[in-house]
């Protein structure tokens, strides 16, 4: 999706290198007295200013929350997510499906990229692609394609397979992901996550 609000985006980019390059001007004090010319001499200057304050925001500032909304169109959801999901698979003998299976689920996230990694007890999934959408008008999505690696103790009846999974993104009251998830295997089921920490777990 459009992560910036390109309706303001351009306007804020040349406010932002005007203002630069009117400090690059006074830093270098090369004028006592307005001179273009001189001032034009500073431009290549205020461009990699510029150019790494543009690396410093992509890779940091935008997370800020002073720009969320009217600028960033994306939330920032990375951290350590927790909750369980529910298989819908049913035992064609005992008519008996699963108990719901407790799930951590991390997301590393910049500003133009995101990768989750869902680990159980069993099992760890490893996104492929991963993106934030808007789904349904104003609804923000997390979705992502992923492999699905079992332990190699397992994997007698669970193999290595992929799949896809759509999380619906709830900021308020509190952080929640909801939805549901599809497998090569032929298997789905639903998954309900809460946000618990901007640090990222490594091990279930």
């Amino acid at each position: 999706m459009e992560k910036v609000n390109n309706n303001i985006r351009i306007h804020a980019q040349i406010f932002a290198f005007l203002i630069i390059w009117a400090i690059v001007v006074l830093i270098f004090g090369s004028i006592s007295s307005f001179d273009i010319w001189q001032a034009l001499k500073q431009v290549p200057q205020a461009i990699s200013v510029y150019a790494v304050i543009c690396i410093i925001f992509t890779k940091w500032i935008w997370r800020w929350n002073i720009f969320k909304g009217w600028l960033i169109k994306i939330p920032d959801i990375q951290g350590t997510w927790k909750g369980n999901l529910k298989n819908d698979w049913v035992n064609s003998e005992t008519s008996k499906g699963l108990d719901p299976i407790p799930v951590v689920l991390t997301i590393k996230q910049s500003f133009s990229s995101i990768s989750c990694i869902l680990m159980t007890k069993e099992s760890t999934s490893y996104s492929t692609t991963a993106d934030i959408n808007l789904l349904n008008g104003d609804t923000l999505y997390l979705t992502y394609n992923y492999t699905n690696r079992p332990k190699a103790s397992i994997r007698d009846r669970s193999q290595i397979h992929d799949g896809a999974s759509i999380l619906k993104i709830i900021q308020k009251p509190k952080f929640i992901l909801e939805g549901e998830y599809w497998t090569s295997r032929k298997t789905r089921g639903d998954m309900n996550l809460n946000f618990v920490s901007r640090e990222i777990q490594e091990k279930f």
